[in-house]
């Protein structure tokens, strides 16, 4: 039932949601500001997928947690990134931006990522994968939902700042109840990995952090622009990952469970260090 309902609906609630803050202007800006958001981008599609697979092989999680916490990995950013990075001082639309173009993006690259972990780590899931399945899947609870919210805001603005407070309370709130869902679930599996499953998920999503903006300044973007990016490898769509991975197996859904479970924590933290950096810097 996790699965089949409550899942769909939290996941379509939070891109509805981020739909209601997005113009089209967040989608021209791969035009306008190539270079913030194609790095941006790069390090989301690339580098955390990758970092992903690195740590799940350096804690030598089963094939199972392993390819869940790829899945998470793989996932796009999530909006609370956007709330972090506005108060953090970083540049908040192309936080935005990011957010928005890797929700799209991931109809492409959560199912090819998904694939190659299932390969790579031998995971025994391959027949009970298809992978225009779960694009469309992934297709029906994210791009249209942020499609319906975009048409609010572009047909009435008025509303749509109304109603975007407590559209994302209630998208919160949904998020928390599929955590804890997916957490009870698989309760036992949880505990008898917890260590290794929480060290390897605290890992990761500090690697993604320090790894992002240290690339991000290297490729002369300013601080504000590598705090966008930083935390958008930090705060993940952990609902889409769970949606996902339930489809299959319900391990799948375990390693971004417990990654949700402490993401806000490490990347507030790391947002605070940064609004530090972000204030000594301004003029």
């Amino acid at each position: 039932m996790l699965a089949l309902v409550a899942l769909p609906i939290a996941l379509a609630l939070i891109m509805v949601s981020l739909g209601l803050t997005l113009t089209v202007a967040d989608f021209r800006r791969i035009f306008t500001q190539p270079r913030g958001v194609l790095i941006g981008l790069a390090n989301l599609l690339v580098l955390s997928p990758l970092l992903a697979f690195a740590v799940a092989e350096l804690y030598g999680l089963e094939a199972a947690l392993a390819v869940g916490l790829v899945l998470l990995g793989a996932s796009p950013g999530g909006t609370t990134a956007n709330l972090m990075t506005h108060l953090a001082r970083g540049d908040t639309a192309l936080s935005v931006s990011m957010t928005a173009l890797s929700s799209i993006a991931a109809v492409v690259t959560v199912p090819l990522y998904l694939g190659l972990a299932i390969d790579h780590f031998d995971a025994g899931f391959a027949g009970d994968v298809s992978t225009l399945g779960i694009s469309a899947r992934v297709f029906l609870i994210t791009v249209v939902p942020l499609g319906i919210g975009m048409t609010i805001r572009h047909r009435n603005p008025e509303l749509a700042a109304r109603r975007e407070p407590a559209f994302k309370r209630i998208a919160v709130g949904a998020f928390v109840l599929v955590v804890a869902g997916a957490v009870a679930s698989e309760f036992e599996t949880i505990s008898e990995n917890f260590a290794d499953l929480a060290l390897a998920a605290l890992t990761l999503n500090v690697l993604a952090m320090l790894c992002s903006f240290a690339i991000s300044l290297a490729a002369r973007l300013d601080t504000r622009q590598a705090t966008a990016v930083a935390l958008e490898l930090g705060i993940h769509n952990g609902t889409l990952a769970i949606a996902v991975g339930a489809l299959i197996a319900d391990e799948l859904t375990v390693p971004a469970a417990v990654y949700s479970a402490f993401m806000y924590l490490t990347a507030g933290a790391f947002a605070r260090m940064l609004l530090r950096r972000n204030q000594r810097l301004s003029p």
